[in-house]
């Protein structure tokens, strides 16, 4: 496995791999960026500490995605970043299609809160912890996620009212 990695990554790589061994999945390079999955039980604990040793400060986003498999079908990708060296790191981890929860880190990051919502509104995945976890986009009686990929691409007739489109003609 050759990365090419930035001193402050190489110490992130390093730092998870002696204190965190158990949880480290892979790492690896795609499109210049570093990509760092681990498990998910720990994802509060390893965030954190990319937070405070290590000066990932800011949380950029909150990815989900549908893969689509029978194992681990759910992904979770946080987008983080050193402001200091404008070092990027991406954090992923993986989630069952049954029951598809993690612990929030709302108190790693405060603004953590609007992402994860949007993750639970859109694949269904909950963040355990999480202050407020309700709906964002759709309504909270919706019984669907709208980017899973077994949702129809014209939606699911009947589901959610949608606006008049006919013009009035006054």
């Amino acid at each position: 496995m050759s990365l090419e990695l930035t001193e402050t990554v190489q110490g992130v790589v390093n730092g998870l791999s002696s204190d965190f061994s158990e949880d480290l999945i892979e790492v690896y390079n795609s499109c210049d960026h570093t990509y760092i999955r681990v498990e998910a039980e720990n994802i509060k604990e390893i965030l954190n500490y990319l937070k405070s040793k290590h000066h990932f400060i800011f949380l950029c986003d909150i990815i989900g995605t549908d893969r689509y498999t029978s194992d681990e079908r759910f992904e979770v990708i946080y987008n983080i970043m050193n402001l200091r060296t404008q070092d990027r790191i991406f954090v992923k981890i993986r989630v069952e299609e049954e029951d598809p929860a993690v612990d929030s880190v709302t108190s790693v990051w405060k603004a953590a809160g609007w992402m994860e919502r949007e993750v639970y509104d859109m694949y269904g995945v909950r963040f355990e912890g999480h202050p407020d976890l309700r709906r964002i986009y759709m309504p909270e009686d919706y019984e669907y996620y709208p980017l899973r990929k077994e949702f129809p691409l014209l939606g699911i007739p009947g589901s959610i009212e949608l606006p008049n489109t006919t013009p009035d003609t006054e």
